[in-house]
């Protein structure tokens, strides 16, 4: 009888660490799921901010080109 609780407590053990690890990966799992979401949402601002910087470039290449031709003449 007392190898059956021996073995019924061993169970309920492993059984218990089994569910704390579970529980833990979940929560590593959707830290990395939100982590993954943040840098996807960094690379979608940084991706906005390099075409912004682009199109301010173009503008202000173009802008000083009219003042070369203002200048010029």
């Amino acid at each position: 009888m007392d190898s059956e609780v021996d073995a019924l407590a061993s169970l309920e053990d492993r059984i218990l660490r089994a569910a704390e690890l579970v529980s833990s990966l979940r929560a590593e799992r959707d830290a990395a799921v939100a982590a993954l979401a943040e840098t996807h949402k960094l690379r979608e601002e940084l991706d906005s901010l390099r075409a912004e910087r682009k199109h301010v470039r173009v503008r202000i290449e173009k802008l000083l080109g009219q003042m070369d031709l203002l200048s010029g003449s």
